[in-house]
C-alpha cells in the first residue's frame, strides 16, 4: 500500500463527527432523559433510578451499564452518573486497504475513510486510536494516531507470475498486488492459491509478502475453499484432547436411571425431518389434536446433558460457535462422535432430548408451554422429499409404508404449521425469498450443475415448529427474569428507510407505508407481497434485506423484526450452534428448580460473553460460506462460457451493471461492452444511453453471454447479447 496523498470522498465540505451511538432501549432513553434534564454536573445512581421512572431496578442497572459501555454516560467511584461528551477519538478495527486510501470501522457508527498519508503504518486487522474525526459529504474521516493492537499478519491470495516478476493479488480486504520477491514465492506458480505474509517497506508501505503456503492451483474450487478456510480463520482440527473426551462421551448409553430422572416418551409417534444426506439430527416433533386445540412437542438433541460448562469440548465449541457449510464438507462445531452419533436423533433408537411442550388454540395461540428434560424413540427418520411427496399426494406405497406409525402426528403438525404460518404473515412475518443455493458436485470434487435451493412443504412444516419452540424458550425465561440468550433482528433506522424509498419510487414501487411515521414489519411485508412474482422481487428483496440490520444474539431481549416477534431465541440446534447449547444450559437449571438468584448470579456474565462470541462467529462462518459459494459458481460456470441466458439487473454501479441468471449465478457487464453508447449513471438504479435512449435499470431482463469466469476470486463477467 502506497501512502499517496489522497483527498477525503466529499470535496470541502467538512465539519466535526460526533461518533453515533447504537440504537437505545426505551429504559437507555428514559435515563438519557433523565440526565438531561437533571443538568450537566451528574447526580448520584439511586438518585438517578428515581428520576429516570425506570420501574424494575434490574432493568435500570442493566440499561445504565450498557450506555457505560456505548461511552454515552460516566460513572465515578461514588456512583455518580453524568452524560459522557462527545468522542474526540475513537477505536476502531482496520478493515479495508486500497493503494492510496483504508477504511475502519469502530464497534459503533460506519466506516471511517482514512487517507493514505495518515494510516500510520496500519494494516488490515489492526485496531487502531482515530483522531481528528470529521464529518464530510460522503461520510467520516479520521487519522490514525496510534495503533493499539496488531492483528495476525496472514492473507491469502493468488500469484501472478509475468515476465516482470511475481506478485500475489490478495483475496477480501487488501484491494492491490503485493510483490513477491524471487526467493520468497515458496514455489507457487502462476495462478496458484497461497498463503502470505505481509512485509513492510523501509517507508513503511505493506507493498511487498512471502508466500508462506501454497494450496494448490486457484482453478478448483475445493482448493480456494482452503483457502477461505484459512483466511477466516475457522478451526478444522479438533484437538486431542476433546477428540479423546468425545469417544469417551460417545460410549456412554442411556441408562435406566437415565429414563427414571426424565418425562419417558419413547411410546409417543415422534419422527423426523430432515435432507437424505443429514446426520446430525438434533430436532424431532409430535403432535396430536386435543379438545381446545393442537399439543406440539419439539424434542432436540440434549447436547448440554453431555457437554458439561467449561470442558475441553465445551471450549472448542465456544470459540467454534457454529457449523460451517460448504458444498464439499461440513466443518462441525462438535465432534462427529457427538454431532453424528451419541447426540444425533437416530431413528429407533433411544435418546435423551430436552423437550418443549406447548399447547395451542384452535386458532393458533400459545395458551401453554413448558420445557423438561425427556427420553424419546424416534419412530421414522424422516426425508424432506419424501414427506414432500406425502403432501402432495404422490408418494408411493413404500414411502407411505414407511410413514404409517406416525402419518396422524404428521399430518396434525402440517395443520398445526399452517396456522401458524397464517398467523406469521397475519403479525407481518415479512416473506424474504431465498437465495440459497444447491452445488452438486462430481466425484472429484468439481461443481458440475448449481441450482436454487427451493423450500417444500415439509420444509416449511419444520421451519414454523421450530419457530414455535423457540418462542416458547423466550417466553420461558422472560417469564422467569434469568439471563438468557436471545435471537435479535432489530428495526431498520429511520433514514436507511428513507433510502430505501428513495429507491422504491423509482421502481415504481408503491410504498407509502413505510413513508408513514416508523414503518411496521407487516408494512414491509405490504411491499414485499406487491413485487412477488415480478422481475422486481429479487431487487427489492435485495434492498429490503441491505435496510434491516443483520440479525445477531444479544443477552438482551430486542424483538425480531423480520419475524415480526416481541421475543424471540434459538433453542432448536444446540448439535451446531453453541447460542443454543447456552440456553439449554440456563433452561436445565431453572427446570430442575434452582433459585433463579442463584441462576442470575451464575449466567449473567456467560450470556453477554455468549451472545457477543457467538454473534462474531456467525459472521466468520457466514463469510467463509459466502466466499467459497462465489468460487464453485465460477468452477460451474467457467464449464459454460459462450452460452446465452437471459437474467435480471440486480445492481447498478458507475462501470456497469451486475446481472442474475435464474440458476443465482451472477456476473458483471461492463458499460464498455455496449458498442455505440453514451451511458448515463443516475447514482443508483440505471444507466441511460444519451444516444439512442437504451436504459439498464435494477429490476429490467438482459440477455448476455457468458464471457469469463474466475475460480480464484470467485468473479463472473458477462456481455450483452446484443452490444
Amino acid at each position: 500500500m502506497r501512502n499517496h496523498k489522497s483527498a477525503a470522498p466529499g470535496g470541502n465540505s467538512v465539519e466535526s463527527y460526533t461518533l453515533p451511538s447504537a440504537a437505545n432501549t426505551p429504559e437507555e432513553m428514559l435515563i438519557i432523559a433523565a440526565l438531561k434534564r437533571c443538568g450537566g454536573d451528574g447526580v448520584p445512581s439511586k438518585a438517578l433510578h428515581r428520576e429516570s421512572g425506570v420501574r424494575d431496578k434490574d432493568a435500570f442497572y442493566q440499561a445504565l451499564h450498557s450506555l457505560e459501555e456505548k461511552a454515552e454516560v460516566k460513572i465515578d467511584k461514588d456512583h455518580w452518573v453524568k452524560l459522557a461528551p462527545p468522542a474526540r477519538e475513537v477505536e476502531a478495527e482496520l478493515v479495508s486497504l486500497s493503494q492510496r486510501f483504508g477504511f475502519a470501522r469502530p464497534k459503533i457508527g460506519e466506516d471511517i475513510f482514512i487517507p493514505g498519508r495518515d494510516l500510520n503504518g496500519a494494516f488490515v486487522g489492526d485496531t487502531v486510536l482515530l483522531y481528528d474525526l470529521q464529518k464530510r459529504d460522503r461520510g467520516p474521516s479520521g487519522k490514525v494516531k496510534r495503533i493499539l493492537k496488531r492483528g495476525e499478519k496472514k492473507l491469502t491470495g493468488t500469484m501472478r507470475v509475468d515476465p516482470y516478476g511475481a506478485r500475489v493479488t490478495p483475496d477480501g480486504p487488501v484491494r492491490y498486488d503485493m510483490e513477491v520477491s524471487p526467493n520468497k514465492t515458496g514455489g507457487a506458480k502462476d495462478g496458484d492459491k497461497v498463503l502470505i505474509e505481509p512485509i513492510q517497506d523501509g517507508r513503511g508501505d505493506w507493498s511487498q509478502a512471502a508466500v508462506t503456503f501454497v494450496f494448490g492451483t486457484g482453478d478448483r474450487a475445493r482448493v480456494c475453499a482452503d483457502a477461505i478456510i484459512e483466511r477466516c480463520g475457522i478451526p478444522t482440527e479438533f484437538p486431542e484432547e476433546v477428540l479423546a473426551q468425545a469417544e469417551k462421551i460417545a460410549g456412554m448409553t442411556v441408562t435406566q436411571a437415565d429414563i427414571d430422572q426424565r418425562l419417558d416418551l419413547r411410546d409417543e409417534p415422534i419422527f423426523t425431518i430432515d435432507s437424505a444426506d443429514a446426520k446430525d439430527l438434533d430436532d424431532a416433533v409430535s403432535a396430536m389434536k386435543t379438545v381446545d386445540g393442537y399439543s406440539l412437542g419439539v424434542h432436540i438433541a440434549d447436547v448440554s446433558h453431555y457437554v458439561k460448562y467449561n470442558t475441553p469440548i465445551d471450549q472448542e465449541a465456544f470459540l467454534r460457535g457454529t457449523s460451517v457449510y460448504f458444498a464439499d464438507r461440513v466443518i462441525p462445531m462438535l465432534p462427529e462422535a457427538l454431532s453424528n452419533g451419541v447426540c444425533s436423533l437416530n431413528a429407533g433408537t433411544e435418546k435423551l432430548t430436552f423437550s418443549a411442550l406447548m399447547d395451542f388454540d384452535r386458532e393458533g395461540n400459545m395458551i401453554d408451554y413448558r420445557f423438561a428434560k425427556t427420553v424419546i424413540n424416534s419412530k421414522v427418520r424422516g426425508v424432506y422429499s419424501e414427506v414432500n411427496e406425502i403432501f402432495h399426494g404422490t408418494a408411493s406405497q413404500e414411502i407411505l409404508d414407511k410413514y404409517a406409525p406416525v402419518r396422524e402426528s404428521l399430518e396434525t403438525a402440517k395443520e398445526l404449521a399452517d396456522i401458524l404460518a397464517k398467523n406469521g404473515k397475519g403479525r407481518g412475518q415479512m416473506d424474504l425469498s431465498s437465495d440459497e443455493t444447491k452445488f452438486i458436485l462430481d466425484e472429484d470434487g468439481v461443481c458440475v450443475d448449481i441450482q436454487p435451493r427451493t423450500q417444500g412443504l415439509a420444509e416449511e412444516l419444520i421451519e414454523q415448529l421450530m419457530i414455535a419452540a423457540n418462542i416458547a424458550a423466550a417466553k420461558a425465561s422472560l417469564a422467569a427474569e434469568i439471563p438468557f440468550l436471545y435471537r435479535v433482528h432489530e428495526k431498520p433506522t429511520p433514514d436507511r428507510v428513507v433510502e430505501l424509498c428513495d429507491l422504491l419510487d423509482r421502481l415504481s414501487v408503491p410504498c407509502k407505508e413505510l413513508s408513514r411515521g416508523t414503518p411496521t414489519a407487516k408494512d414491509f411485508a405490504a411491499v414485499l407481497e406487491r413485487v412477488k412474482g415480478t422481475g422486481k422481487e429479487a431487487v427489492v428483496n435485495q434492498r429490503i434485506l441491505r435496510t434491516m440490520d443483520k440479525a445477531r444474539y444479544d443477552h438482551r431481549e430486542l424483538g425480531h423484526f423480520g419475524l415480526a416477534l416481541g421475543e424471540y431465541s434459538h433453542f432448536t440446534s444446540p448439535i451446531r450452534r453453541y447460542p443454543d447449547t447456552s440456553i439449554h444450559r440456563i433452561l436445565s437449571d431453572l427446570v430442575r428448580g434452582e433459585d433463579r438468584g442463584a441462576i442470575r448470579k451464575r449466567y449473567k456474565a456467560f450470556a453477554k460473553e455468549s451472545a457477543l462470541e457467538s454473534s462474531q462467529n456467525e459472521v466468520r462462518a457466514v463469510t467463509g460460506e459466502r466466499d467459497a459459494e462465489d468460487c464453485y459458481t465460477a468452477e460451474y460456470m467457467r464449464q459454460h462460457l459462450g452460452e446465452h441466458h437471459i437474467g435480471v439487473i440486480n445492481g447498478v454501479t458507475p462501470k456497469g451493471v451486475f446481472v442474475k441468471l435464474p440458476n443465482n449465478a451472477e456476473g458483471f457487464v461492463s458499460l464498455s461492452d455496449f458498442e455505440g453508447c453514451d451511458f448515463e449513471f443516475d447514482g443508483e438504479i440505471c444507466h441511460r444511453d444519451l444516444r439512442g435512449g437504451r436504459t439498464l435499470m435494477m429490476g429490467q431482463e438482459l440477455g448476455i453471454i457468458i464471457a469469463a469466469a474466475d475460480v480464484a476470486t470467485g468473479r463472473i463477467d458477462f456481455v450483452p447479447e446484443e452490444a
